[in-house]
C-alpha cells in the first residue's frame, strides 16, 4: 500500500461527496469522534472489523477502502458549474489564446498532434492519433445532448449568440444549424501511448494546464515541440459551440483510478442570462462541495463513455477530446469527405516526418482519419502512409536514419547529405559563455515532374514535425528538381554535438504557431546579443549550401580544337569577352515533362554589318567526367536571327540582341536531363558550311 494515497485524505474526501461529518460518521460507524480524527490525521488506521462498515456507510463498493478508489460519478450526479461574473465589472468577450492562430483544420491537426508527441511514453513504439468526425441524427442525437444537459447550456449559448461580437456569432451559426438541420458533428481526436491528463484537479499538473489554464505550457525537456500553452485553444476554436469533452488514461494513477478520467469545458464569452451574469467558461462534472459546487472531474463508466461517444478503444494511455459541433474555422471543407481530407492533408504536411520508419526501428506516429454517420462509416479509415504523400521526402530522411546517403548525384535515388552550422549564443543567465555550435543536417534528393512541391526546403527539429517550409530560391541554371530536408537539434540524431542547446534556442524562436525560426520576443529575452543575428545567418546558410550542393563541379578542359575556344557558355564567363565578339545575355531552361530540355538565349550582338553565322551546340554539364554533346529536336529562332537549311543560326546584320530557343532530343541524351545542368555553345561556323 506504499503507493496508495493516505488513507486520510482520501476518507476525508469521501466524507465530503456524502456531506458527512466526522461527529455523524462516527455515529454510524458505532466509533468515538477521536477515531476518527486519528484516522484523518494518519496516526491510525481502521481496524479490519470496521472497514465493512464504513463502505456501507459510505456507499462504496466492496474492498474501495484497500484500493483508495473513489466510486463513479453517475450521469445524475453531473451538472453544468458556470464561472461568475468578476465582481470589478470586467467582462471578456471571448479567449484570447483562439485567435493566436489562423484557425482551420490543418492548424487543429497540427496543434492537437504535437501535444500527442511531446507526451510520448514508450519511446521505443509510436504514439498512435485517430481522429473520428462522426455526425449524429435521431435518437444518437437526443440521447448525447440528455446526458450533456442540453438544457442547462442551451440558454447560456443562446445569450452568447445574441450578443454582437465575433465569438457569439459563431455560438449564433452552430445553434442555427443544429436546430434547422438536426444534426450534430462531433470530432473526437484520441492518442495511444500518451501520458493522459495526469495530476490534481486544480493544482500543477497536465490536467489542470490543459482544463484550467491558459498560457501555461507543462512541456518537459528541450525537445518539447509546444512552448506557449496556447495550442489547447485550437480544440475549442474547432467548436462552433466552444465546447469539449474529454476522456483520459492516466499512465499515473489519480485518486486510485487510471480509466476514464472526464470532465467536459464550455468556452464562452460574457453573457447574461435569467440567472445573472457570466464570466466565460463554464464546466461539466462531478460537484466539488469544497469548492462551492466547482465541478471537477469524475470516474465515468463504459455506458457513459459510450452514451458521450468518447470511449476509448483500449486501456493504454492517452486522452481523447471531444470537440462539439465541428467546423472548419476556415469554412474551406464543410462536409464530412472535405473536412476528411483537410485532417489527413494537415497531418501529411506537418508529420509525414514522425511518421517514417526503418527497417530497425519504429515510427514516432501512427495517424489515422476516419469518418462516419450515426455509426455507419462513410469514409474509410485511412491510415496515414508518408511515402504515398512524400516519396522523395520520405526517401531522403529514410536514407539518413539508414546511413544511406551520398556526397554526390548519380540516380534518381540518390540522397546527398551536408551539414549547415548553427552558432547557439550564451544564455543571459549565463554571462559571457562562449557560443555552441550545431551542425544542422541537410538532405537533397531529387524529384519527379509530378511533384507540385519541387524545390522546397522543409525545416524540423525535436519530434520532427515540420516548422518551417522554404522555397529554393537562384539555384544554379539546369539544378535538377529537388527536394530538401534540414533536421536541426534532438532531430539531427541524439549524439549531434550540441543537440541540447540547439533545441532550446531553436524553440524560443518559434512563433505561437510554431512555423517558423526568426526573432521572438522569448528569444532575445533570454539569449545574449547576437540571437537574432544567428538566426538570419542560420537561414542564409541552409539556402547557400543547397545551391553549393547543385551547382555542376566545375571541369578543367585542355585546349582542343580552335572552334571549341570560341563557345558562348550558358552562364557568363567570369572575365567579359573580347567586344568583337558575341556574348551570351540570357538564359531560362527547364526539363519537360518528356526529359528533354527546352532553352531560351538571349545573345548580345557587337555592331558589324555583315550577319553572323553560329552553330547552337548543347552539351551536358555532368556532375563528373567530360561535358557529352546531344542534338536538338528543335531550333526555333525568335528575333533578329533565321534558322538556315543546314540548321545553323544566322543573325541579322546590324543587329545588337537576338533570341532563339531550342528543344533537346531525349534520345540523343548522354544521360538524365534531370540529373545533369546544360551549358549551350554557340559555334562560328564558315558561310560556306551554311
Amino acid at each position: 500500500m506504499g503507493d496508495l494515497e493516505e488513507f486520510g485524505p482520501w476518507l476525508g474526501r469521501q466524507l465530503r461527496r456524502r456531506g458527512l461529518s466526522q461527529s455523524e460518521f462516527a455515529e454510524e460507524i458505532q466509533v468515538t469522534r477521536a477515531a476518527v480524527s486519528a484516522w484523518m490525521t494518519g496516526r491510525a488506521q481502521p481496524r479490519m472489523d470496521k472497514i465493512q462498515a464504513i463502505e456501507e456507510v459510505l456507499e462504496l463498493p466492496a474492498g474501495s477502502l484497500v484500493t483508495r478508489q473513489d466510486p463513479g460519478t453517475p450521469v445524475e450526479g453531473l451538472t453544468w458549474y458556470h464561472r461568475p461574473a468578476y465582481k470589478d465589472g470586467g467582462r471578456e468577450f471571448g479567449n484570447a489564446a483562439a485567435f493566436a492562430f489562423d484557425a482551420d483544420l490543418s492548424v487543429l491537426a497540427r496543434e492537437a498532434t504535437q501535444n500527442s508527441l511531446d507526451e510520448r511514453l514508450d519511446e521505443g513504439e509510436p504514439v498512435r492519433v485517430r481522429y473520428t468526425l462522426h455526425e449524429l441524427t435521431g435518437e444518437r442525437l437526443h440521447s448525447f445532448l440528455e446526458v450533456l444537459r442540453w438544457g442547462d447550456i442551451e440558454p447560456h449559448l443562446q445569450a452568447s449568440a445574441d450578443a454582437d461580437n465575433k465569438v457569439g456569432r459563431v455560438i449564433a451559426d452552430g445553434l442555427e444549424d443544429l436546430r434547422n438541420t438536426g444534426r450534430l458533428l462531433l470530432l473526437r481526436i484520441d492518442d495511444y501511448n500518451a501520458s493522459g491528463l495526469t495530476g490534481p484537479d486544480y493544482d500543477d499538473g497536465r490536467f489542470a494546464a490543459v482544463v484550467r489554464r491558459q498560457l501555461e505550457s507543462r512541456k518537459e525537456g528541450a525537445g518539447a515541440g509546444g512552448s506557449y500553452g496556447l495550442g489547447k485553444a485550437t480544440l475549442w476554436a474547432a467548436s462552433r459551440l466552444g465546447l469539449v469533452l474529454i476522456n483520459s488514461t492516466l499512465s499515473t494513477p489519480y485518486q486510485g483510478h487510471s480509466e476514464r478520467r472526464m470532465i467536459g469545458r464550455l468556452e464562452l464569452p460574457w453573457r447574461q442570462t435569467v440567472d445573472g451574469q457570466w464570466a466565460g467558461p463554464s464546466w461539466f462534472g462531478e460537484p466539488d462541495p469544497e469548492r462551492d459546487g466547482a465541478t471537477r472531474s469524475w470516474w465515468a463508466d463504459e455506458q457513459t463513455a459510450e452514451r458521450l461517444h468518447i470511449r476509448r478503444d483500449s486501456g493504454a494511455p492517452g486522452t481523447s477530446f471531444l470537440i462539439v459541433g465541428a467546423h472548419d474555422p476556415s469554412g474551406e471543407a464543410d462536409d464530412l469527405e472535405s473536412m476528411h481530407a483537410a485532417l489527413v492533408k494537415g497531418l501529411v504536411q506537418s508529420f509525414w516526418a514522425s511518421m517514417v520508419s526503418t527497417a530497425d526501428t519504429r515510427p514516432m506516429l501512427a495517424a489515422s482519419v476516419v469518418a462516419k454517420r450515426d455509426g455507419n462509416v462513410v469514409v474509410e479509415e485511412e491510415q496515414i502512409d508518408p511515402y504515398q504523400y512524400e516519396p522523395a521526402r520520405t526517401r531522403a530522411l529514410r536514407a539518413f536514419l539508414e546511413g544511406a546517403t551520398v556526397e554526390r548525384l548519380t540516380s534518381t535515388d540518390d540522397v546527398l547529405l551536408s551539414h549547415v552550422p548553427l552558432h547557439v549564443p550564451a544564455l543571459k543567465s549565463k554571462g559571457k559563455a562562449p557560443k555552441i555550435e550545431h551542425r544542422a543536417v541537410l538532405l537533397v534528393t531529387p524529384t519527379d515532374e509530378q511533384d507540385m512541391d519541387a524545390n522546397q526546403l522543409v525545416c524540423m527539429r525535436s519530434n520532427r514535425m515540420v516548422v518551417m517550409a522554404r522555397p529554393m530560391t537562384d539555384l544554379p541554371l539546369g539544378a535538377p528538381r529537388v527536394q530538401g530536408v534540414l533536421l536541426a537539434g534532438h532531430a539531427a540524431g541524439a549524439d549531434s554535438p550540441g543537440a541540447d542547446a540547439a533545441e532550446h534556442f531553436l524553440r524560443t524562436a518559434e512563433p505561437p504557431e510554431h512555423n517558423d525560426w526568426k526573432r521572438t520576443d522569448d528569444l532575445t529575452a533570454t539569449y545574449a546579443r547576437g540571437a537574432a543575428t544567428a538566426i538570419r545567418t542560420f537561414r542564409t546558410a541552409m539556402m547557400e549550401e543547397i545551391r553549393r550542393l547543385l551547382r555542376p563541379t566545375e571541369q578543367k578542359s585542355d585546349d582542343g580544337p580552335a572552334s571549341l575556344r570560341e563557345l558562348l557558355s550558358l552562364e557568363p564567363p567570369s572575365a567579359p569577352r573580347s567586344p568583337g565578339f558575341p556574348t551570351v545575355k540570357h538564359v531560362d531552361g527547364s526539363v519537360d515533362a518528356s526529359g528533354a530540355w527546352r532553352v531560351r538565349v538571349e545573345v548580345r550582338l557587337p555592331r558589324r554589318d555583315d550577319p553572323w553565322l553560329l552553330s547552337p551546340t548543347l552539351r551536358f554539364a555532368t556532375r563528373s567526367g567530360p561535358k557529352p554533346m546531344a542534338e536538338w529536336a528543335e531550333l526555333i529562332p525568335e528575333s533578329n536571327c533565321e534558322l538556315t537549311e543546314a540548321g545553323n543560326l544566322r543573325f541579322a546584320p546590324g543587329a545588337r540582341t537576338a533570341a532563339f530557343r531550342g528543344v533537346s532530343d531525349v534520345s540523343s541524351h548522354p544521360v538524365s536531363a534531370r540529373m545533369a545542368a546544360a551549358d549551350v555553345d554557340l559555334r562560328r561556323v564558315k558561310e560556306a558550311s551554311a
